[in-house]
């Protein structure tokens, strides 16, 4: 049985993984619960911004945290542009045909990813990369700290938005009841773009937290965004509460797992208890019955 000089170190590494994990969450969740669609390109997005905070990084040398200003916006810029030109004119307003666009979006995107940056792994080299943090005794790497607080602030930021903004309550009204919302002059398009385009800027937020700590090849998304859907599901499907602890506690799981099971199996812990959950709450953890 580990002591706590174990478990304390693996909790809080679980605790800032599972933020990065959230954030991920987050924009799917606020996809899913303004358009009602599961965005299968998700993953595949989230690879497109490492790459743009790699070659910022290794072409012009801007720090990642830098990398801020510039991928967000460009991925809501390019999120909106998927929505607007290719998913929502493809979709035909059917669910089942949107699935298979984001599911086309991604193989492609992914294949294109493989035969122009080839299948190599690629991380960059920060002054910070291996600095670390000590917090109640144990030694945290910088960059997930970092990560920790950005997660959380990014969170605020989007709760601020949906809550006291006109934008924030057009997305509320949609999500809601479309017709109402329409017929009391709300443009369902533009709202919709915007929300996907929000969705895509958490990832670009999500990338230039995690490539300090972690790596990028044309395989990268597929990984996250598996976990991602699990912590939708699990808080509560289009509930960001849920998407928020889901991801802390799943990050937790996760590496409790690694530690008792070994690393090959830590994702094991995850599953079995999305399983559970859902035996006994099936909307997930703050989900509510339609």
């Amino acid at each position: 049985m580990p002591d706590l000089a174990i478990i304390i170190p693996s909790v809080l590494n679980g605790l800032t993984t599972g933020a990065l994990y959230a954030l991920v969450a987050l924009g799917l969740t606020l996809i899913y619960g303004v358009l009602h669609i599961i965005n299968f390109a998700h993953g595949a997005l989230l690879m497109l911004g490492l790459y743009a905070v790699y070659y910022l990084n290794t072409r012009f040398g801007l720090d990642p945290y830098v990398c801020l200003l510039i991928v967000p916006p460009a991925m809501f810029a390019l999120g909106y542009a998927l929505q607007r030109g290719i998913i929502g004119r493809a979709g035909h307003g059917r669910d089942e045909n949107i699935l298979l666009v984001t599911l086309g979006l991604s193989i492609v995107i992914e294949n294109l990813a493989l035969f122009f940056f080839k299948s190599d792994t690629r991380i960059i080299d920060t002054p910070y990369s291996f600095e670390v943090v000590q917090i109640i005794g144990a030694f945290v790497p910088e960059p997930k700290v970092f990560a920790f607080i950005g997660a959380f602030v990014t969170a605020g930021l989007l709760w601020a938005l949906m809550s006291f903004t006109d934008l924030g309550r057009a997305i509320r009204a949609l999500a809601k009841e479309r017709k109402g919302a329409t017929l009391v002059g709300i443009n369902a398009d533009h709202v919709y773009a915007m929300s996907f385009g929000l969705g895509i800027a958490c990832l670009g937020v999500a990338a230039c937290l995690l490539l300090p700590s972690y790596y990028v090849s044309p395989q990268v998304g597929q990984g996250f965004v598996l976990i991602a859907f699990t912590i939708v599901v699990l808080g509560g499907m289009g509930s960001f509460v849920g998407a928020l602890i889901g991801g802390l506690f799943i990050g937790v799981v996760e590496a409790l797992s690694g530690l008792f099971l070994g690393e090959s199996l830590g994702q094991i812990g995850i599953f079995a208890i999305f399983i559970v959950v859902l035996i006994f709450r099936p909307t997930g953890l703050l989900g509510h019955k339609v």
